[in-house]
């Protein structure tokens, strides 16, 4: 499987140097992408690659590889011993300690290496970019940028890119280019400022959202659950400042406002010199990492809030907010305490965010862009002035245009899915049911499409602008109420049509290319399994969890991931164990590359970085395809029988006296491996069709939810979320 754009980006190996949360996690990242990266540290004692092998544990630990294997992609050293491996990078990252001498002195090594043309970047947050190549050379300042990235660079989709004129256009086109296909960031550019952008109005809004709330009165919950209410973000600023760390508030805002004019109107609200931020400090209540901040839990589990008029704790309430929180005209215009202090902080970003617009960006959508993705805002403050009302001088909210399937002709559709013209002979069949799941009225634009396909257009994209899912498969709820009011018949019927129009998809005369994202769940996932090629975003979250609320793959799941199994040989025991093992448990794979794993993704199936990519990239290996396209074959499966069966169930019986699954886990083993292995009728010589074997997925899907543990089952995920052992 691989990346695609990576190799138009011009960056096939890179150097991070600094093992930290921040560089280990940059470095993870290019890992993520199937970069090889180098990741340097200081020099340990004894084990003289222990730092950097430290820093690759904790993204290990901590998620920042989307699978371990990942982790193989970085080569670990030290800055001492391993200079030299410098001069085959093609970026080199700086992700060392925000002192001025010390990336200075670091840059002098770099350069006596640094093959010409390498992309050399600082990550920083406070340092300008003047001061780090001032004293640096003529070579220098052209190859040199600052990529300030966010912590966890996994999960943060935001990166700051200050340039210069002097910036060489071949470095700035590539590492926008690798910032984006590589990394999967959303690239903003920023002026040489100090802070940056989100920097610059996050640590303005939190310094005035605590202290407008300490002067107004209002309590730590109440102005929390307005901050949410605004969108900015959910936490709430107390709750903020508790997760980032109190203690951090004297140097990161004490250097934000050292670096900033008299005048600027973040003096006005001295966060380090506040009382309550100066005494929690002085305490060690730095927020969740010490268990206290503005918030700390009580002996007896409950939470607990800190009165700002006495520095004392109390039990923590639960505000009402006007229009409960979720109507924003009835905030604005509410007369209490909430909403004198929700436009008393709006006016004031919004003023700020104004009056330094034109210092921080050409554009003020990037101001908007970088507060929403660096803070979790919903909204960013023009967009905020633009919904309130508020600040009517404020630059105008810029709404992007979603440039998806939504905007595209309409060639056929009704109020669950429909079928759009890409361009170009491409056509993309999507749901707009919730979560995208399978109403029945979607089987009928989708049997429009396979009917269509090569008549109306030449290749087919299954895909969607939904920022959540591409679809969850069937709806519980609805297959609950399919069953009590139509009995297993109507079940039947329902499964049936499925089956039918997914093995007609995969048989369709035009190429069939599932954009992947999001929740790829269930019936969702065995869509895309029927797809020739998937393009999934490398974030998806695929699998088939049916087992979950007692039921199995019945939409061709399990036929499907046998015959990929099949594919790769090694025997009927052993075909059954890999599609069983990847069935079972019902896991939901947390990236691309773990689906990639168990077969749910294929090595010809591709990868983007960037979910704004995911369509214009299937579109592409769509139109790719057409040339020459031919049908894949019917697939035939030699199952093994019984003794198969025996096979594949022998390794469970540990794990039923181990308690590791239950009595219901292994009635479903034995169904899931009847089906995987061609029913008690089998043998050793038996070859089946798909349809055969997904007519025992049917069948045994149906007698599974005649069965009290299945129904217990279903009723307890719909109410609680959560799966039940029974």
């Amino acid at each position: 499987m691989s990346v695609i754009g990576a190799k138009e980006t011009g960056v096939a190996r890179v150097a991070v140097i600094g093992g930290g949360s921040m560089g280990g996690g940059i470095a993870a990242q290019f890992a993520n992408a199937g970069i090889p990266v180098d990741l340097l540290d200081m020099a340990g004692e004894g084990n003289r690659n222990a730092p950097a092998e430290a820093g690759l544990a904790r993204q290990l630990k901590a998620g920042g590889f989307m699978d371990p294997s990942a982790a193989a992609n970085v080569t670990c050293g030290n800055i001492d011993d391993h200079l030299d491996r410098l001069s085959q990078a093609d970026w080199i990252v700086e992700a060392v300690i925000e002192d001025l001498a010390i990336k200075q002195d670091l840059f002098r090594k770099i350069e006596t290496v640094r093959k010409p043309g390498c992309i050399l970047s600082s990550n920083t947050s406070t340092i300008p970019r003047a001061d780090l190549i001032a004293g640096m050379g003529e070579r220098f300042a052209p190859d040199f940028v600052i990529t300030h990235f966010f912590n966890p660079p996994r999960v943060m989709q935001l990166v700051e890119i200050v340039t210069a004129p002097e910036t060489d256009p071949g470095i700035d086109r590539d590492v926008h280019a690798a910032a984006r296909a590589l990394l999967g960031k959303t690239v903003v550019d920023c002026r040489d400022t100090p802070g940056f952008i989100a920097n610059r109005i996050g640590c303005f809004w939190m310094a005035a959202a605590a202290l407008e709330a300490k002067r107004l009165g209002l309590t730590v919950e109440l102005a929390d659950a307005v901050n949410a209410a605004l969108g900015i973000p959910r936490t709430g600023v107390f709750g903020l400042f508790d997760l980032v760390g109190i203690d951090l508030v004297p140097h990161v805002w004490g250097s934000l406002m050292a670096s900033l004019p008299d005048d600027d109107a973040l003096q006005g609200f001295d966060l380090p010199g506040d009382p309550t931020f100066r005494a929690l400090i002085e305490a060690g209540r730095f927020g969740r990492k010490a268990g206290a901040g503005f918030y700390r839990k009580a002996q007896d589990g409950s939470r607990e809030a800190l009165d700002l008029a006495t520095g004392d704790y109390r039990p923590a309430e639960k505000p009402d907010l006007p229009g409960g929180g979720r109507d924003l005209k009835a905030l604005i215009d509410d007369t209490g305490p909430a909403g004198t202090y929700a436009k008393a902080l709006l006016e004031a970003v919004i003023g700020y965010a104004s009056d330094h617009a034109a210092d921080l960006a050409d554009d003020p959508a990037a101001i908007d862009t970088a507060v929403e993705l660096g803070y979790s805002w919903r909204q960013g403050p023009f967009k905020l002035a633009s919904a309130t009302g508020l600040f009517p001088q404020a630059p105008k909210g810029v709404e992007a245009g979603s440039g998806g399937v939504s905007t595209l002709p309409l060639l056929f559709g009704n109020d669950c899915a429909s079928v759009h013209d890409m361009g170009d002979g491409v056509a993309c069949f999507r749901m707009h049911t919730k979560m995208n799941s399978f109403h029945p009225d979607v089987f009928e634009v989708l049997d429009w499409a396979v009917t269509n396909a090569g008549h109306a257009f030449d290749a087919l994209v299954l895909g969607n602008d939904d920022p959540r899912a591409f679809s969850v498969g069937a709806d519980l709820s609805f297959i609950l109420s399919m069953i009590d009011t139509g009995g297993t018949t109507a079940l039947d019927d329902y499964i049936r049509r499925g089956q039918t129009l997914f093995l007609a998809l995969r048989r369709c005369p035009v190429p069939v290319v599932a954009a992947v994202h999001g929740f790829a769940l269930g019936g969702g996932c065995e869509l895309s399994l029927h797809a020739d090629t998937v393009i999934a975003h490398a974030e998806a979250n695929m699998g088939l969890p049916e087992t979950k609320v007692g039921l199995i793959p019945a939409w061709g799941g399990c036929t499907t991931l046998l015959a990929r199994s099949q594919a790769r040989g090694g025997g009927p025991v052993m075909e059954a164990r890999r599609a069983f093992d990847a069935i079972l448990p019902g896991t939901i794979f947390g990236s691309a590359l773990q689906a990639k794993s168990v077969g749910v993704l294929r090595e010809g199936d591709g990868i983007v970085m960037h979910r704004g990519d995911l369509l214009p990239a299937a579109k592409a290996r769509a139109l790719a395809m057409i040339d020459g396209y031919t049908p894949p074959e019917p697939v035939f499966l030699t199952v093994g029988g019984p003794s198969a069966k025996a096979g594949v169930m022998a390794a469970l019986s540990a794990e039923m006296h181990a308690g590791r699954i239950t009595g219901t886990d292994h009635m479903m083993a034995d169904v899931l491996a009847d089906i995987l292995t061609g029913g008690p009728d089998a043998d050793m010589t038996r070859v089946m069709t798909e349809e055969e074997v997904m007519a025992l997925e049917r069948a045994a899907l149906v007698d599974l939810v005649t069965r009290p543990t299945t129904r217990d089952r279903m009723d307890h995920m719909l109410k609680t979320g959560k799966p039940l052992r029974n």
